[in-house]
């Protein structure tokens, strides 16, 4: 396995690690209430998943 002859240096080491960048979570409009969510998830706001309910919601509409 190859190894570096010389220390890689902190600007170099961090040009570097500017590309690892992340991207924000793709939300979709729940089919039952309109509300946003994840992808593949049960809804936070009402609970359903695939036209089915399967839990008590999460989240309210009116936040408290």
């Amino acid at each position: 396995m190859a190894v570096p002859k010389r220390k890689m240096s902190r600007s170099n080491t961090r040009a570097r690690r500017s590309q690892w960048k992340t991207t924000a979570a793709n939300l979709t409009a729940c089919p039952a209430c309109k509300g946003a969510k994840l992808a593949h998830a049960a809804c936070p706001t009402c609970g359903a998943y695939n036209g089915r309910q399967y839990s008590e919601a999460l989240r309210t509409e009116h936040g408290a």
